[in-house]
């Protein structure tokens, strides 16, 4: 027979162990932010990217007033990207390392690219995920870029350091529709 104490025990154990049940669950993205087209503010020339980061979206400009909009995930504050830069380089599946910045912001999560030249090999586990796009502004590197990740519950999130995050599979679809050149714009 089960006593009220082994019920009230076990009820406890449960709930404790529902949280980790819970974060073992799939990543389901909230649909607002899958891409979907949706009108937009005149103004913007067509085959260009803008990006609201208070608002958690970017858009691909297909037509005056027209765009796709992604959902991102985009940089702490203090940390974020603005203005207006290009798209120079785009990588599949590129290398990785934190700046220097980073590893003294951060040393717990970045102490093993402390002191070396370590770079992280492209793959499933490169925090850039599958696609990066960086931006340049006059010819320069930013060091931000429009990249995949790892971290897909950071879509809608202002958690990164600088760089603007999508879904691998998002990334995947604007990086096929954007040439280098586009120009980027975030507000």
């Amino acid at each position: 027979m089960l006593s009220r104490r082994n019920f009230l025990a076990i009820s406890a154990a449960a709930s404790m162990a529902t949280p980790a049940l819970a974060q073992n669950q799939p990543f389901v993205l909230d649909p607002k932010f899958a891409p979907q087209p949706v009108t937009i503010k005149a103004g913007y020339p067509a085959n260009s990217l803008l990006v609201l980061p208070r608002a958690h979206f970017l858009y691909f400009v297909t037509a005056p007033g027209q765009a796709i909009r992604y959902g991102v995930g985009v940089g702490k504050a203090g940390l974020e990207f603005t203005g207006t830069a290009t798209i120079d380089v785009k990588k599949e599946w590129p290398t990785w390392r934190p700046t220097p910045e980073m590893i003294e912001r951060d040393p717990k999560t970045y102490g093993k690219f402390k002191d070396n030249e370590y770079v992280q090999p492209g793959g499933e586990e490169n925090p850039l995920g599958a696609r990066a796009l960086y931006l340049f502004q006059d010819r320069r590197d930013t060091f931000f870029r429009i990249h995949g990740t790892t971290q897909p519950w950071s879509i809608g999130q202002s958690v990164s350091n600088g760089c603007i995050r999508m879904i691998n599979e998002h990334v995947i679809d604007l990086y096929e529709r954007v040439p280098v050149g586009t120009v980027v714009t975030v507000l």
